[in-house]
């Protein structure tokens, strides 16, 4: 009894998503795609999964104390390079225009990496 885990998974409402859904869902004229899909197609290996914070609360129930956090990390804010299949003049001119001020300011809870703290 007792003891504690630190896990990552991927949110499914970050920043991230939401350019992911506009590139490969708005952006190719299909805006009904899910996010589920695009995460699992295009955001790392084949079939990568990503949660809501209802999901993950969810998954680790059984834990006694449950700390998450979806602090904003390099690929929110469009900080440095991406990965070489999302590269091109698009991404060049939106890393120029990106409102990184907006987002630290009005959604500093959206990154991609969910941090959770669970204790037993």
């Amino acid at each position: 009894m007792g003891g504690v885990a630190r896990i990552m998974i991927y949110n499914k409402y970050s920043i991230v998503g939401l350019m992911l859904w506009l590139r490969y869902g708005l952006g190719s004229f299909r805006p009904w795609r899910s996010l589920k899909s695009i995460y699992a197609q295009y955001l790392e290996s084949p079939g990568t999964k990503a949660y809501s914070l209802q999901e993950a609360l969810i998954m680790f129930a059984d834990f006694t104390h449950v700390e998450i956090k979806t602090p904003l990390g390099h690929g929110d804010l469009l900080t440095s390079e991406v990965g070489q299949r999302h590269r091109g003049f698009v991404l060049s001119l939106v890393r120029l225009l990106w409102p990184r001020w907006f987002i630290r300011t009005f959604l500093p809870q959206c990154g991609l990496a969910m941090l959770i703290t669970a204790y037993k």
